[in-house]
């Protein structure tokens, strides 16, 4: 299984589609997850119903078995090792964005906590524009 970290924006996108890329040269299905610790409707990277149903749709044309979970009021990294913690999940594919050294200090890294603390392997991919 592949376990996608999934963010309604660019980041995400481009994390999908490599997930995709690597199930399908894996053979094996796909854990969108797309997780808030607030509110949805607060959250910008939380995928709201147009966005959802525009990822299952794409989800369904990529021919690749698939599972979305969209946990509310959890911690995305919590959730994503969770995931990893798994003996069929394989790879973690994290969409990253680039960020100055204060905002790292500031507000800390989820990439960054992944890239650490994840004890399977992790791919970490940017938009093709970025």
């Amino acid at each position: 299984m592949i376990v996608i970290g999934y963010t309604a924006d660019q980041f995400g996108h481009a994390a999908l589609q490599h997930g995709i890329r690597e199930a399908r040269l894996r053979d094996t299905d796909v854990l969108v997850i797309n997780a808030t610790k607030g509110e949805a409707l607060a959250d910008p990277a939380f995928a709201q119903s147009g966005a959802l149903h525009n990822l299952e749709e794409h989800l369904d044309a990529a021919g690749v078995r698939y599972q979305v979970s969209q946990p509310v009021g959890v911690d995305p990294v919590d959730e994503l090792l969770d995931a990893m913690d798994r003996p069929e999940a394989e790879l973690l594919v994290i969409g990253i964005r680039h960020r100055n050294p204060v905002g790292k200090l500031l507000l800390g890294s989820v990439s960054q906590q992944l890239l650490l603390e994840c004890r399977k392997p992790v791919l970490a991919v940017k938009p093709a524009d970025s």
